[in-house]
């Protein structure tokens, strides 16, 4: 299984971006899922976490800029972003804890990683 994210692209300071991300293959269960990034020279930062429920976690500083949001049937996980600016550009990565099937536990899943630019 792989996680494959979308959406990410070059926008101007002001604008908004959706990313989106879902397993490659039906799977038989996902708990938690969320989004984080990592801007140049930076480390990794936690973005926003949503259960199997709805309820959700922000970073502090992105509350009210950016909202996660999921589809169960489709197992899809999204991020939308408003108000970018340029000090949000980073590779936005998404994180799920998947049970491929039936027979086996939870794993931690990461997706290859969106860019997100935004120009001043």
């Amino acid at each position: 299984v792989q996680l494959q994210a979308s959406g990410g692209g070059l926008v101007q300071a002001g604008g908004s971006l959706r990313l989106s991300c879902a397993p490659s293959e039906k799977v038989f269960m996902i708990s938690d899922m969320g989004w984080y990034r990592q801007a140049p020279g930076k480390q990794y930062q936690l973005v926003a976490l949503i259960n199997q429920g709805g309820d959700t976690t922000y970073e502090d500083a992105l509350k009210g800029r950016f909202t996660i949001s999921r589809d169960n049937a489709k197992g899809t996980v999204y991020l939308q972003m408003y108000s970018l600016q340029p000090e949000d550009t980073a590779a936005y990565y998404c994180n799920a804890k998947i049970r491929r099937t039936a027979s086996v536990d939870f794993r931690n899943y990461w997706g290859q990683g969106t860019l997100v630019t935004v120009s001043s």
